[in-house]
């Protein structure tokens, strides 16, 4: 796989996060480079401020390093990847800032460039803080994939921000080009909320969480069967907005819950569910922004719940559902076991038998299959 970024105007190498032997994938696209060549043809003064959003392992972060940096992601992976090839460039990082979706963006940005998200809900959330703190002087430059630029994108940046075209499409990409005429400041979008039938829970969800409108029906089958044991120690792996691992709080009072996730919209909003669901167990829930169980405590824990994702950004990969397996034998004491949902075409158990030398079916239907694997 290609790891050198070459431009005219940039040289890099870039990796994704974590750095691995065997990497298929590459760590930048072609809307990078669409974006990185057009701000080329600009005229930046070094103490231009320049707002990212949305750089997935930091090529646009690494482009414009030497300027007042901030980049907004709400991906925990993300930023890592940031700080992982700034590193690898030897770059400077005293102008760069990283920061989540929620916290609040700089005034005064001259430049800001958007990769488009995969959550349109995502996309909205961003724009209209966007709306805050641009000024008809603030040049704003979008990029994707051409198939992901629909007429609803559009709108949205029309809705937020101003007039709006698009550029030709070059290696499949396509950019998205707003004018501010006059400041908006429109209202940003509360949090989804909504209640799980037959449940007496209430969830609120913030805008680049999954499943933000309704329960998924892997999650739904997930809830139906969990375990009720002697546990003290529980993980809800790949956590969202922290339903699995509250109804696993419901079912055994007695046990630690940990909320994993790498969003951080998924932790805000499991933190406001879990106040909201299982306020008596609240002394004894903790919630971690992580790459799956990173430098998690080994043999500490009696139970992991996990709804692995079999994407990263917009691709297919099973990368990290074998990372959240390996990590969670790791982290689970002799004894403790893994559970997991997943679509039945994914033989999940071919790789569970790899690492726990076991696999048990709990529960199955036409779609899904629920799994679990001892140590």
């Amino acid at each position: 796989m290609n790891t050198e970024l070459s431009l005219e105007s940039t040289e890099l190498s870039l990796y994704r996060y974590p750095k691995r032997s065997v990497e298929q994938l590459q760590a930048w696209d072609s809307a990078d480079e669409y974006m990185i060549n057009t701000v080329a043809d600009l005229t930046l003064a070094k103490q231009f401020s320049v707002l990212i959003f949305n750089d997935s392992f930091g090529a646009l972060t690494c482009a414009y390093n030497q300027y007042n940096v901030t980049t907004v992601s709400d991906s925990w992976i993300s930023h890592a990847a940031i700080a992982q090839n700034l590193d690898e460039n030897e770059l400077s990082t005293e102008q760069v800032k990283v920061q989540d979706c929620l916290a609040e963006l700089p005034e005064n940005v001259d430049l800001v460039l958007i990769k488009i998200p995969r959550t349109l809900s995502l996309l909205e959330h961003q724009l209209a803080m966007l709306s805050h703190v641009v000024t008809p002087n603030t040049t704003i430059i979008a990029g994707a994939k051409a198939k992901d630029i629909h007429n609803s994108t559009l709108a949205l940046f029309e809705k937020y921000l101003g007039e709006t075209k698009t550029s030709l499409a070059k290696k499949k990409s396509r950019l998205i080009f707003t004018t501010i005429t006059e400041t908006k400041a429109l209202e940003i979008p509360a949090p989804m909320t909504w209640d799980v039938p037959k449940t007496n829970i209430s969830l609120s969800n913030h805008a680049n969480v999954f499943s933000r409108n309704n329960l998924d029906i892997g999650g739904n089958f997930f809830m139906q069967n969990l375990p009720k044991g002697e546990y003290q120690h529980i993980i809800d792996l790949g956590c969202g907005n922290g339903v699995i691992g509250i109804t696993a709080a419901r079912l055994n009072p007695q046990a630690k819950i940990t909320f994993v996730d790498e969003s951080f919209m998924a932790i805000a909003s499991a933190k406001e569910n879990a106040a909201t669901n299982i306020a008596s167990h609240e002394p004894d829930v903790e919630f971690l922004v992580n790459n799956c169980l990173y430098d998690y405590e080994p043999h500490s824990v009696d139970l992991v719940l996990c709804n692995p994702p079999f994407h990263q950004e917009k691709a297919i990969t099973d990368h990290i559902a074998w990372q959240m397996f390996k990590d969670a034998h790791r982290a689970l004491a002799w004894g403790g076991a893994l559970y997991i949902v997943g679509n039945r075409h994914l033989d999940y158990h071919i790789k569970l038998d790899r690492l726990f030398d076991n696999h048990e079916i709990i529960a199955s239907n036409a779609k899904f299959v629920i799994i679990k694997a001892q140590k």
